[in-house]
């Protein structure tokens, strides 16, 4: 592909999602262009440029960032972090909660649904439903429009639904139809899906008390990270949990936040001194 095409595409992604594309990574923008074009019959690489600065280049260009960022996602992905949330993390903040017994969670940067839906049957699994009288707010962001369309549907391919969830807890919770499995709505009931930007506004009410945001920051240009961070330290109320994907574990105390688990990357907000 043309460099001044590939060099427009990457800026376009920073701009749209702070994501910056690595040098080992490059091969993901002409793959990203050549498929944009293939889907509208289009055979010359260089005609990106000019689809790209037409008047009626927004759609064009949600495709081609849709088509460069990475959706890769896995029901109750690393588990050994789903047991730390269902043994440890989530205990703690019920008791912590248990005279309003309301609990929030934001699954940000939650691609393709995965997340939120195993976090929906841990709930289901902990008891932390409204017939037990607890209220839980369960939001899923992501940057991604077509990520969102696909979450919203809950609906997987056999290979997909097969990816991370046990038999039982997929008959449970799954219904097998001649297009995939499909979520039941029970569980599509507990999730609140809205296309964000990690950069942007924070979903609005009250703080959250646990907050996932695995395998986002990874993709961040340094300024994206550090504008993430105010963000997601805003949204976190002062007792709840921010996790972060594995490869991710070493933010700084001037990010805000301290290490709250050696075993997993989970973080709290860096205690503030008391007033005199």
């Amino acid at each position: 592909m043309p460099n001044q095409a590939a060099q427009l595409a990457a800026r376009l992604l920073r701009k749209r999602t702070g994501q910056v594309i690595s040098p080992d990574r490059t091969w993901r923008i002409d793959g990203a262009i050549e498929t944009v074009l293939r889907r509208r019959g289009i055979t010359n690489g260089s005609d990106i440029l000019s689809l790209l600065t037409q008047p009626d280049s927004a759609a064009v260009e949600r495709e081609l960032v849709d088509t460069l960022l990475n959706n890769e996602s896995y029901f109750f992905r690393d588990r050994p972090v789903f047991a730390q949330l269902a043994g440890q993390v989530l205990p703690s903040l019920c008791r912590a909660r248990s005279q309003t017994r309301t609990l929030r969670i934001w699954s940000a940067g939650c691609s393709t649904g995965q997340e939120p839906l195993s976090l929906a049957i841990m709930l289901i699994e902990q008891g932390l439903t409204p017939a037990n009288g607890w209220n839980v707010d369960l939001v899923a962001s992501d940057v991604s429009h077509s990520a969102i369309e696909f979450a919203r549907k809950g609906l997987y391919s056999r290979f997909e639904i097969q990816r991370g969830l046990g038999v039982s807890q997929m008959l449970q919770h799954f219904a097998e139809t001649p297009d995939g499995w499909q979520a039941s709505r029970q569980l599509l009931r507990m999730i609140h899906y809205r296309q964000a930007n990690l950069l942007g506004a924070t979903p609005a009410g009250s703080p959250f008390d646990l907050i996932l945001c695995r395998n986002v920051m990874l993709y961040l240009g340094d300024e994206e990270k550090r504008t993430a961070c105010e963000r997601l330290g805003a949204a976190l109320a002062r007792d709840g949990r921010l996790l972060l994907g594995a490869g991710e574990a070493s933010l700084e105390r001037t990010s805000g936040f301290e290490p709250a688990s050696l075993d997993v990357a989970l973080y709290g907000l860096v205690a503030r001194p008391l007033a005199a």
